[in-house]
């Protein structure tokens, strides 16, 4: 109860002091290029419940009929707004709605789609879906730079499932058997120096220790 209290005062704060900065991008990504302001994809929350995530659009609207679910690398799908928005990480800003919405957490394991899902092992599946899925989390702040990360490889859709995934999911279940109020400030705390500055937001205590 204390966290879901803690989700909705955050979330509910942070949309009424970011209002004229989402209104700003979402005008930007509105002038930049043909198609919605907002990107909405079913990825699985709770308990394998379904809902749609919300973000800025920062690909060209036919893109996921064009390429895979993961961006690699200077994808041919971005806009000129969205690369910013991506590397900012601006892009995620909305989903203070699906938090409001109860649909996610501000901290929590990523939310993946179900194709991904239904790769988790069973015993990792029942835990990770445990919790509602987070805006941010250890992960996020790891594999920061996961697209450059996948851009290196010669098989990038290979690399996600046999190396990233598994990695993400071992911070998921760190992050739902260990997980407190003050753990989640930390890694707010953490995830704003990331977003900050290239090294701002690395850890020197390790990050399979919060």
């Amino acid at each position: 109860m204390a966290k879901r209290l803690f989700d909705i005062a955050f979330a509910a704060l942070a949309l009424l002091l970011l209002g004229p900065l989402l209104l700003a991008v979402a005008l930007w990504v509105r002038l930049d290029s043909p198609g919605p302001v907002f990107f909405r994809q079913q990825r699985v929350g709770r308990g394998g419940r379904l809902f749609c995530i919300v973000k800025f659009r920062t690909m060209r609207p036919e893109a996921e009929a064009l390429g895979p679910q993961i961006t690699v690398g200077q994808d041919a799908r971005i806009t000129r707004a969205g690369a910013w928005l991506r590397r900012s990480k601006l892009d995620e800003l909305p989903q203070f709605l699906n938090v409001l919405r109860g649909d996610m957490s501000v901290v929590g394991p990523r939310p993946e789609v179900p194709r991904y899902v239904a790769l988790y092992p069973a015993e990792v599946r029942e835990t990770v879906l445990s919790v509602r899925p987070g805006i941010t989390d250890l992960a996020s702040i790891e594999f920061r730079d996961e697209s450059a990360l996948l851009a290196r490889s010669p098989d990038p859709e290979r690399t996600y499932v046999e190396q990233v995934l598994p990695a993400k999911l071992r911070h998921a279940q760190q992050y739902v058997c260990t997980h407190t109020l003050w753990l989640d400030l930390r890694i707010i705390a953490w995830t704003v120096l990331a977003v900050l500055g290239p090294h701002a937001g690395q850890r020197t205590d390790g990050a399979d220790n919060p």
